[in-house]
C-alpha cells in the first residue's frame, strides 16, 4: 500500500505516532497510580517505623504491621504490572525498574532489622527513601517519548506533586523522630528545614501547570495547617518537652492527615492524565487532519517546546540531592554516636571529665593523622582490656 507523501499524509503518519505513544501511556498511567499507592504505603510504613525504632518498641508497632501488610498488597500488585510492560523501547525506563524492584526485594529484610531493633530510626528512614526515591523517578521517564504538550505538562505536573508529597512524608518520618526522642539535633533541624523549603517549589510547578480545579482544591485542602505550622517551629526553634510521646504522635496525627489529602488529589491528578489520553485517543483522525492543517507556525511551535523535560531533570536531580543529604546526616549521627561512646569509656576508666576526654581522643586524631571517628571505634575494640576486674 502506497502512502500518500502529501500534507495531508503527513499529518496521518504524525496522528498515527501520536497514537502509538498514547496507547503506551495509557498503560503507563496505570503503572504511575500504581506507584502512588506503593510509595504511599511505604511512606506510611517508614513514618511509623520511626516511632517504633524511637520509643524502642513501645510505639506504633500495630501501625508498622498494618501498613507492612497494605505495602505488600501494593507490592503484589505492582510487579505482575510491570512484567507486562514488556516489550519496552526504552533502556532507561527498564533500567529504573530494574532499580525500584531491586530495593523492593531489599525490603523484607529491612522489616525483620526493625521489628529486631538492630536497625537506628536514621538507618531504616535512609532506605526507605532510598526505595521510594527508585519507585518515584519511573515516572519522568514516561515522559520521554510524548510529544503532545498537554500530556506532557501533565506528567510534569504529577511529578512534581508526587515529589512535594515524598518531602512532606520525610518531614514526617524526621520529625516522627525527633518527637518521639525529646529532642533534635542540629543536623535533624536543617534535614528538616530542607524538606519543608524543598516543598513549595515542586507544588509551585504542579500548580503552574494543572487545572485551576486542581490548583484550588490543593490550596485549599492541602497545605500545612496552623497547628503544623506551629510544631515546625518547636521541631526547630526549642527543645519539645518530655511527654511521653504525645507530641510525636500529634505531630504524626496531623501529618497524616495531610498527606492523605494530598494521596486523594494524587489520585485526581492520575485520573485527569488518564482521561486526557482516553479522549485523544478517541478523537476522529479525519477532523484532526482538517484542523491541523489550519495550525499557525506560532501553533505548531508549541510541539517543538521541550522545556518541560530539563525540568522534571532538574527536580529529580535536585530529589536526590536531598537523598544524599540524609544518607550524609546519618553518617554523621552515627559518627557522634561511636565518638560519645568512646568519651563515656575514657570518663570511666581514665577519671576524665567530658571535656577531658574530648581533648584526649582530638589529640590522638590529630598525632596518629587519622579521623577522630577512627581513632573512637579503635579504643571501643580494646575497651574489653580496660574492663579486667582488679585484683583485691
Amino acid at each position: 500500500m502506497n502512502e500518500r507523501t502529501d500534507a495531508t499524509g503527513w499529518f496521518h503518519y504524525a496522528r498515527h505516532i501520536q497514537k502509538n505513544q498514547l496507547r503506551q501511556l495509557a498503560e503507563l498511567g496505570v503503572l504511575a497510580g500504581k506507584i502512588s499507592h506503593l510509595t504511599h504505603m511505604l511512606q506510611c510504613e517508614r513514618g511509623a517505623s520511626n516511632i517504633w525504632l524511637c520509643s524502642r518498641g513501645r510505639l506504633y508497632g500495630l501501625e508498622c504491621r498494618a501498613s507492612s501488610a497494605l505495602a505488600d498488597e501494593q507490592i503484589a500488585a505492582l510487579l505482575p504490572l510491570l512484567a507486562g510492560l514488556r516489550p519496552l523501547t526504552s533502556s532507561a525506563l527498564c533500567h529504573r525498574i530494574a532499580t525500584a524492584v531491586a530495593g523492593l526485594e531489599q525490603l523484607p529484610a529491612l522489616r525483620e532489622q526493625i521489628k529486631a531493633q538492630t536497625v537506628t530510626a536514621d538507618q531504616a528512614m535512609g532506605q526507605f527513601s532510598g526505595i521510594i526515591g527508585h519507585l518515584l523517578s519511573i515516572i519522568p521517564q514516561l515522559n520521554d517519548s510524548i510529544d503532545d504538550p498537554t500530556i506532557a505538562a501533565r506528567l510534569v505536573a504529577l511529578y512534581s506533586f508526587m515529589q512535594g508529597k515524598e518531602l512532606v512524608g520525610q518531614e514526617r518520618a524526621l520529625g516522627a523522630m525527633g518527637f518521639t526522642e525529646g529532642r533534635f539535633s542540629e543536623g535533624q533541624r536543617q534535614a528538616l528545614v530542607d524538606r519543608i523549603d524543598g516543598q513549595q517549589p515542586c507544588f509551585d510547578t504542579f500548580i503552574s501547570l494543572s487545572e485551576p480545579t486542581l490548583a484550588a482544591l490543593f490550596s485549599k485542602a492541602c497545605g500545612a495547617g496552623l497547628d503544623i505550622e506551629q510544631m515546625r517551629r518547636l521541631a526547630c526553634t526549642r527543645t519539645p518537652p518530655a511527654d511521653g510521646g504525645d507530641n510525636a504522635l500529634r505531630w504524626f496525627t496531623l501529618q497524616t492527615q495531610r498527606l492523605e489529602h494530598l494521596r486523594a488529589l494524587e489520585e485526581l491528578l492520575i485520573n485527569a492524565l488518564n482521561s486526557e489520553t482516553d479522549r485523544l485517543l478517541s478523537e476522529d483522525d479525519e477532523v484532526i487532519a482538517l484542523n491541523t492543517r489550519l495550525f499557525t507556525p506560532d501553533t505548531v511551535q508549541r510541539y517543538h517546546e521541550k522545556a518541560l523535560l530539563p525540568l522534571v531533570r532538574q527536580q529529580a536531580q535536585e530529589i536526590e540531592q536531598l537523598s544524599q543529604q540524609l544518607a550524609s546526616l546519618q553518617d554523621m549521627l552515627e559518627e557522634r554516636k561511636v565518638i560519645d561512646k568512646a568519651k563515656i569509656v575514657l570518663m570511666n576508666h581514665q577519671k576524665m571529665s567530658e571535656e577531658q576526654a574530648w581533648q584526649c581522643l582530638r589529640k590522638m586524631a590529630m598525632d596518629k593523622n587519622q579521623r577522630m571517628v577512627e581513632i573512637a571505634r579503635a579504643l571501643l575494640t580494646v575497651r574489653a582490656l580496660w574492663e579486667v576486674t582488679p585484683k583485691e
